[in-house]
């Protein structure tokens, strides 16, 4: 895949419904030619820190539109951490203090703007998070604006959901695109209970797909060397070869979803 010019910012984007509020986020996309697809990053705990905002770049240089979206709008919008330890408490504070409706009406509303900024403004999006942004990209891969979804160690999809209620994964069978979760096989964050969980619940929905003749790609679960976090290279965690090939699925992903869908996916 070709390396584009890229351009990035910050924007607010203005709520569009009584229960949104305004969301900053930040913009990367490529210059010179129309982007190839619009994808939606969600942050980690530590909300859209330098390290979000260079893998938002990063898929601007591919030449995807690329917005990352705050997941602490309501008590913290612009909220921008490190990796202490002291950063850390006060992340998952404010991850307490979200729902998952709330959630999901933010991430609505960023995708709304984000398709009017592609060439077939109706193309279905790409959607990435990591740890807690991982957790709602699960959420959010039932939008109806979200043709590929790649869930980054999301911990907690198997025993609970923001804001209470069920497990996560029961939304599983409501996703419409593909949804491809990746999970460190040491991360002390999805045990491999919750990683069975995951298994079983991807696999349910693959056979409702062939039963019910379903074209897209069928959901899957990749184990990788590594604990939590070894995306990030700002974390103790991070494994470098791991972070490559996750990188890799990422974009093939991507590929395979936005850019062989005809009118729905293509830019």
């Amino acid at each position: 895949m070709s390396v584009s010019d890229s351009v990035a910012s910050w924007l607010q984007l203005e709520p569009q419904r009584p229960e949104q509020v305004p969301l900053r986020c930040w913009w990367a996309r490529p210059t010179g030619t129309p982007p190839r697809g619009g994808v939606l990053v969600l942050p980690e705990v530590f909300g859209i820190n330098g390290w979000i905002r260079s893998v938002t770049q990063r898929l601007a240089e591919v030449g995807y539109a690329a917005l990352a979206v705050p997941l602490y709008a309501r008590t913290a919008p612009a909220l921008e951490l490190g990796y202490g330890p002291a950063d850390l408490a006060l992340g998952r504070h404010h991850k307490e203090l979200t729902r998952a409706d709330q959630l999901l009406s933010d991430v609505g509303l960023a995708a709304d703007w984000l398709q009017q900024q592609l060439p077939v403004p109706a193309a279905g999006l790409g959607c990435v998070g990591f740890c807690f942004g991982g957790h709602v990209a699960l959420l959010a891969a039932s939008l109806p604006q979200v043709a590929v979804t790649v869930d980054f160690y999301g911990a907690g999809v198997a025993s609970g959901r923001p804001g209470g209620g069920p497990a996560s994964l029961e939304q599983v069978p409501s996703i419409g695109g593909t949804l491809l979760c990746i999970c460190g096989d040491g991360d002390p964050l999805i045990p491999p209970a919750d990683v069975a969980a995951i298994k079983t619940a991807l696999s349910a929905a693959n056979a409702a797909r062939v039963l019910a003749a379903v074209p897209p790609q069928p959901h899957r679960l990749v184990l990788l060397e590594g604990g939590h976090g070894f995306m990030c290279s700002a974390r103790p965690d991070h494994r470098p070869e791991a972070a490559e090939l996750g990188w890799s699925l990422l974009l093939e992903a991507f590929d395979q979803v936005l850019g062989s869908q005809g009118g729905r996916g293509s830019a």
